[in-house]
């Protein structure tokens, strides 16, 4: 099975994390990314995608049997062409944000869609097959913490409380994260301290994972949040806000903690840290293993393309057949 895949994120670890694990199951890739400049503070502009339209469809006609279409303001692009079956993945913020529409109106569309948690298929409104991002248990795994400490130059005097995103993204709200943090500082003798890492090499970012003494996570809205499942990954405790599937994740899983209030995440992390130690949540990361999120999706190509079963949902006119699978992936 030969697939084209658009993103306006080509640089996302868990995005080529994924097509890693699908290629060895015997999937073939063609990455296109939207131009333009986005960071922290700025998105790409509607010209950058209007630009992307042609490149797309140049691309399409090169005998593709699928189009995987990551992120709602890239299903416009994938639906434009008309022979090959589409199938669109929403990653959290283009159902909860302001690109919503665009994600609701052409889901239908579409082939297959594929969403990240329970909530984020309610609010979309349309039947999707979910299926969270899924954490590498190879490369995420417990270690210890005074070394890993020392990898990243923190201090064995204070606890470390991770926020693994840019201060700048005002979807994961870092100044509740930092009055929680100043908080509970207040109720400790040992100083805490909230390291907001992002930019880092993603090798790197076990070894940050693992210096914590716990992740803080305090977003408005989230899909299926990675940095949860790498902190289970590596059973570090997760005190959270009650977005996505968090609490689904969480399940079991002690010390953690998930909350509605700034005060639950406030005691909350206050139990985690004065009981110090891991949690037992790397039992609860193999269900969200990358072996077993790339089968399910795969599942989900072999049914948009006709090769598993009944030839998928037929969302789309009639004459938007594929060309036919290169190989038996």
């Amino acid at each position: 099975m030969h697939v084209l895949t658009l993103t306006n994120s080509a640089d996302a670890p868990f995005l080529n994390q994924q097509v890693g694990a699908l290629e060895e199951r015997g999937v073939t890739f063609e990455t296109l990314a939207v131009g333009g400049e986005a960071g922290a503070g700025n998105s790409r502009s509607p010209l950058d995608y209007l630009r992307f339209v042609p490149e797309v469809l140049r691309e399409a006609r090169d005998g593709y049997d699928l189009v995987h279409a990551h992120y709602g303001l890239t299903a416009p692009m994938a639906l434009a062409q008309v022979r090959t079956p589409v199938v669109l993945s929403l990653w959290g913020s283009d159902v909860h944000g302001p690109v919503a529409p665009v994600s609701r109106a052409c889901a239908p569309l579409c082939d297959e869609v594929v969403v990240m948690s329970e909530a984020m298929r309610e609010a979309l409104g349309v039947d999707c097959e979910v299926i969270p991002d899924g954490v590498d248990l190879d490369r995420f795994v417990p270690r210890s913490r005074s070394v890993a400490r020392e990898a990243v130059g923190w201090s064995d005097d204070e606890y470390h409380v991770l926020f693994p995103y840019a201060p700048e993204r005002e979807v994961k709200n870092y100044p509740l994260a930092r009055r929680v943090v100043e908080a509970v500082d207040e109720r400790l003798e040992r100083p805490v301290r909230l390291r907001a890492v992002h930019g880092v090499d993603h090798a790197a970012v076990p070894d940050y994972v693992n210096a914590a003494d716990a992740l803080l996570l305090t977003s408005h809205s989230e899909g299926s949040p990675n940095s949860v499942k790498e902190a289970l990954a590596c059973n570090v405790p997760v005190v959270a806000t009650d977005v996505g599937d968090v609490r689904e994740r969480l399940a079991g899983v002690a010390p953690s903690t998930v909350a509605t209030t700034d005060r639950e995440l406030v005691d909350g992390l206050t139990e985690v840290l004065e009981r110090g130690g891991r949690s037992n949540g790397r039992e609860a990361a193999r269900e969200v293993s990358l072996e077993a999120t790339a089968d399910a999706m795969l599942a989900v190509y072999r049914r948009a393309v006709g090769t598993e079963g009944a030839a998928g949902r037929s969302r789309r006119p009639a004459a938007a057949s594929s060309s036919g699978p290169r190989t038996e992936a």
